[in-house]
């Protein structure tokens, strides 16, 4: 009978202290991951809830997953792109252009949705294989491409949605993405389903660990993030499926928005891409030493080249949130703050602006404490002005602690 393999007997003998003094050695060496944005999020959400008495409602919780859904999807675009050290300043007016051809489509020529939504989507990646190819083929930096993409797609926009300004939406099925809800029964449905997917998912990592003699999270660790993260999310389905609107008897607001399915399915196939793929691996790689990348046989310009692809193909998504959102585009859409608030979304929650550290969820949790502070302000009564400079600041914070854990891992 064969003894133990060196990580089976770790894997037994593990216990939550030397879990948790395994997880603190690596916050000092500098692996702090999503954990700033989490602490953010909840301190926020404490400072807020005690401050107004609108703030943790279910109306405005719903409204807050609605705010910040477009702003979550660009971040996801743009996590695959920061992996790499690089940066698209374009997305923004990018998710503008592609939710005007959208609507154009729908609207002006009777596309349905589902074609016109996937035309949306080509001419995204389409917009990005361009600048991609400018950055990986010529090597030009690819601030000064997006920058010159912003510029020009915004001009874009402008054209398309002529002296007009603004196209009206009518179709019911991209409308009802922002403004329509699951039943509570569907609600819960979707809660037990995704819940139970999860866990099962999580189970057969840990199993697949074990059998192939690789170090694997302790289960009892696991039994506890995976409790804390289903009642959290629990109370949020029920949260959501109490009725919010004023007037019950004209119209009814329960459920999971259309949105968050959505969102959740983005971020489950980017997970998947970026942690179980040979093309996210190479991601990582090229982010994190692309010369060594290319020596070991990675197309570091192809690489490139797919991640601004991805990043403008989700952008596309969110001026399809976008214009669910408004009803409508206009040559402001996916402009302002936008692109600011996708960015920093991105890099609060966790991802590196300096390449091959990050993930999809960091654009979730980083768009949620950006939703937080506008939200709560505005319930406070800020001016746009007071939250565009909290909102700064916690970048730069979040920037700050990137640079400084990435000096103390290299130490």
């Amino acid at each position: 009978m064969s003894s133990p393999t060196t990580a089976d007997t770790s894997t037994d003998n593990a216990t939550l202290k030397g879990a948790m003094q395994d997880y603190w050695s690596r916050i000092k060496a500098g692996d702090i991951g999503s954990l700033p944005a989490v602490l953010g999020l909840v301190a926020l959400c404490i400072v807020f809830g005690s401050m107004s008495s609108v703030f943790l409602t279910p109306g405005n919780f719903a409204n807050l997953l609605t705010q910040a859904a477009a702003v979550i999807v660009i971040a996801m675009g743009l996590v695959f792109v920061l992996l790499l050290g690089e940066i698209d300043l374009s997305a923004g007016y990018t998710a503008g252009v592609t939710g005007a051809v959208l609507v154009i489509l729908i609207t002006n020529h009777d596309v349905p949705w589902y074609l016109a939504l996937l035309a949306a989507i080509f001419v995204g990646v389409v917009l990005g294989f361009g600048l991609g190819t400018l950055v990986a083929r010529l090597g030009i930096p690819s601030f000064v491409v997006t920058l010159a993409a912003f510029l020009a797609f915004q001009g874009i926009l402008l054209l398309l949605a002529g002296e007009g300004g603004t196209i009206r939406l009518e179709d019911k099925t991209i409308l009802a993405v922002e403004n329509s809800n699951l039943t509570p029964t569907l609600s819960w449905i979707f809660f037990f389903s995704v819940s139970a997917i999860y866990v099962l998912t999580g189970l057969n990592r840990m199993n697949a660990r074990r059998k192939a003699g690789l170090k694997s999270e302790l289960k009892k660790l696991w039994i506890l993030k995976t409790a804390g993260l289903l009642t959290i999310t629990g109370i949020a389905v029920f949260a959501l499926n109490v009725e919010r609107s004023n007037n019950p008897d004209l119209v009814s607001l329960k459920g999971i928005p259309y949105v968050v399915p959505v969102i959740l399915l983005i971020l489950v196939i980017g997970t998947f891409v970026l942690g179980r793929t040979a093309f996210g691996r190479h991601i990582y790689a090229v982010g994190g030493n692309a010369e060594a990348a290319r020596r070991a046989g990675i197309n570091v310009k192809r690489v490139r080249i797919a991640a601004f692809m991805i990043c403008s193909g989700l952008s596309a998504i969110a001026g399809m949130i976008f214009a669910s959102r408004q009803n409508s585009v206009s040559p402001t859409t996916g402009g302002s703050s936008t692109l600011l608030y996708a960015v920093g979304a991105a890099v609060i929650g966790g991802t590196s602006l300096f390449g091959g550290k990050g993930k999809m969820r960091d654009a979730i949790l980083g768009g949620l404490v950006v939703a937080v502070i506008d939200n709560g302000m505005g319930l406070l009564g800020y001016a746009a002005g007071i939250k565009f400079i909290v909102t700064g600041l916690v970048l730069l914070v979040s920037a700050g602690v990137d640079a400084i854990s990435r000096r103390g891992a290299s130490v």
